[in-house]
This record gives C-alpha cells, sequence and structure tokens, in this order.
C-alpha cells in the first residue's frame, strides 16, 4: 500500500498520494489530442503548429510522471519533473495561440486592422511567452540545483504574472482586431467559404482556458505550500488538466491548417480562390 513519505527530516514534498489512474487517464487524453494534431500538422503543412505537440508531449511527460510518484513520494525528480512540465507546457500552446493570430491577419490582408503592426505581433507575444517560459523554468531549475523550494516557487510565480500580463494584452489585441474586421470587411473575409470566425472563436476558447489556468497557478503558489490548491489534488486536474485538455480539443476541433502557404482554399473571396502571389506580403514568414 502507498504510504507518504518525508522527502527530508519533516518536510513533505507531496501534501496527498498522487493518483495514478487519474494521471495514466490524461496521458492517454492529451497522447490522443497531441497525435490528431500531429498527424494534421503533416497533412497540411503547418509546420508552426509543431510547437503546440512539444506543449502536448510536456503534458504527457508531466502526468506520467505524477503517475509514477505513487510509490516515490519522498523522491525529489518525481516531484519536480512533473511539476515543472505541466506548469510549462501551457506557454507553449499559448506561443501556438499568438502564431495562429498573426498568420490569420496576414491571410486576411487586414495588417491595417491591427494595434499591434502584422510583422511584430507575433515576435512581441512569442517574445514575452519566452520571457514567462524562461522565468518559470528557472524557478524549477533553483528548485533542484539550489534545493530551495520557496525561493523556485517565488521565481515561477514572476514568471506567471508575466504570462498573465503578456496574455491579457493578446486578448485585448484580438478583441479590437474582431471589431474592426466586422465594421471593414476585406475580400478574403468576404468568401464563402472564409473561416475567419470560426478560427478566432477558437482562440477565444483557448485563451480563456489558458488564463483561467493561469489565475489558478498564481493563486495557487501565493497560497503556498500548505494552501488548499496544494493541498488537494481535485484543484489540479479541475483548474490545469481538464482546461488544457480543452484547449488541446478546441485547437483539434479548428486546427488552423488553412492559413499556411499554398493552401488558402477555406479563405476564398466572393470572385474566387485568393491569391497568395503578388499581394506584396510575405506569407513565408512565421506570424
Amino acid at each position: 500500500m502507498a504510504e507518504l513519505k518525508p522527502y527530508r527530516d519533516s518536510y513533505y514534498l507531496w501534501k496527498y498520494i498522487p493518483s495514478t489512474p487519474a494521471a495514466a487517464l490524461f496521458v492517454v487524453l492529451f497522447s490522443l489530442g497531441t497525435c490528431y494534431i500531429a498527424w494534421c500538422i503533416v497533412k497540411t503543412r503547418a509546420f508552426f503548429c509543431i510547437v503546440f505537440t512539444i506543449g502536448g508531449l510536456f503534458e504527457i511527460v508531466g502526468y506520467c510522471a505524477r503517475a509514477v510518484a505513487k510509490d516515490r513520494t519522498e523522491q525529489l525528480m518525481p516531484y519536480v519533473i512533473q511539476s515543472l512540465f505541466i506548469l510549462l507546457a501551457p506557454a507553449l500552446f499559448a506561443a501556438s495561440v499568438y502564431m495562429v493570430l498573426g498568420r490569420l491577419i496576414r491571410c486576411l490582408r487586414t495588417e491595417s486592422l491591427s494595434i499591434v503592426p502584422a510583422r511584430w505581433l507575433t515576435t512581441t507575444f512569442v517574445c514575452g511567452d519566452v520571457i514567462s517560459f524562461v522565468v518559470q523554468g528557472t524557478g524549477g531549475g533553483v528548485m533542484v540545483t539550489a534545493n530551495s523550494m520557496k525561493t523556485g516557487e517565488s521565481i515561477i510565480l514572476g514568471g506567471l504574472f508575466v504570462q498573465i500580463i503578456v496574455f491579457g494584452l493578446f486578448v485585448v489585441t484580438s478583441a479590437i482586431f474582431h471589431a474592426r474586421l466586422n465594421k471593414r470587411p476585406t475580400e478574403p473575409s468576404l468568401g464563402k467559404h472564409s473561416t475567419w470566425r470560426s478560427t478566432m472563436v477558437m482562440l477565444y476558447v483557448a485563451s480563456a482556458f489558458i488564463m483561467i489556468r493561469s489565475i489558478f497557478r498564481v493563486v495557487e503558489y501565493i497560497m503556498g505550500n500548505n494552501g488548499y490548491p496544494l493541498s488537494h489534488e481535485w484543484t489540479l486536474y479541475v483548474f490545469d488538466a481538464v482546461l488544457m485538455l480543452g484547449v488541446v480539443s478546441v485547437f483539434a476541433w479548428r486546427f488552423p491548417g488553412d492559413i499556411v502557404p499554398r493552401k488558402v482554399q477555406d479563405f476564398e473571396t466572393v470572385d474566387g480562390p485568393m491569391e497568395m502571389q503578388g499581394t506584396g506580403h510575405d506569407y513565408s514568414r512565421t506570424g
């Protein structure tokens, strides 16, 4: 029978014995979702979405570590691996969301409607996301190398605040772009097979899930190791695992494979298919 064991003296890494069946279930679900998105990437050549699959792999590794931690509650590495990989995966999902909006703006020829110049939109938000990723990763590294849980948690908290701020600005940028496009539609956006609205729905839903999860994580780290969220396993699954699985699901539902170079039939104009060539825009760039 599994027993909760201290890491050192009377200090416990876990406040409960992690559930192997729950972790295994999400390993399977994230694996299915990630494999499907990987297949979509290959099929549509939407290679800019590879970072999303890496996020899915992070989730899989994280929950695998939780699955084996049941009988290793006194060991540091399973705890840190599951904590760090599950923590960082949403930053990779967010990076993909940023790139989708940038490419969508270019495909619809709506650069003038974005409050952030289209050529800088993806770079700006992804850089903010990278900063958040690095800060959170550094916090996880401090937990292991410096053996300082409290310092590491404080650093991670800073990275989460950066993530929330950047994501908030992205949501505002998306909403303004959406409102302007509704008022001043372009030919590609009026096409009978145009899918930009469903793409925006996907971005909004994914953004909401990531934002709620990030706020939960901030509350979790503010309350500390003895707080309710870290003392009860269900909170992780409800406010992180389920929400991130929702992000994977909605991304799979409206996979942005039609906003890649040479594949724009879903953005037809009323006069016929939109031509990428000769528009004066370089669609080969990321974002």
